[in-house]
């Protein structure tokens, strides 16, 4: 038997959080903690879901999340523990202190994933990838290269 849903949907607002929501889910953990996900949106005065409300607060409105963009070594950091752990985003998110899975998760699919692809690397297993096709962007890139060095634009 499965767990009873969180919440009557009747009636829940759904869809972007406005400036007012955040603010009052924001003062009622600072001043309360979060407690029960399931009670507090009630408590706090939101017409929102108990899970809606745990994700708005651990993916984005929480004081010790850091934002901007990643640093060379937070990178490095998940690739390299993406190469052990495979997509276990929060085990990831323990090693990198204010980034959320979430975000480590979005940016390696929308980033560090393709930059793998791109140097002719697997992105699952991390190893040089050796199909005609995980070659193809080197060739492409050096026969680019090759014309633009036989231009010769520099006027040697």
């Amino acid at each position: 038997m499965g767990r009873s849903p969180c919440c009557d949907e009747n009636g829940l607002k759904k869809g972007p959080w406005t400036p007012e929501e955040d603010q009052k889910l924001t003062d009622y953990i600072e001043k309360h903690g979060h407690g029960s996900w399931r009670a507090l949106p009630k408590l706090a005065g939101l017409n929102r879901c108990g899970k809606s409300c745990r994700l708005r607060w651990t993916n984005y409105l929480r004081p010790d999340i850091k934002r901007g963009k990643f640093t060379p070594e937070e990178e490095q950091t998940i690739l390299q523990l993406h190469s052990v752990l495979g997509n276990k985003w929060s085990a990831i998110a323990k090693h990198l202190p204010g980034r959320t899975d979430n975000e480590i998760k979005n940016f390696w699919n929308t980033h560090l994933k393709k930059k793998l692809i791109q140097m002719g690397f697997d992105p699952m297993t991390h190893r040089p990838r050796t199909d005609f096709f995980a070659a193809l962007p080197q060739l492409i890139a050096l026969a680019n290269l090759r014309q633009l060095v036989e231009q010769r634009p520099w006027g040697y």
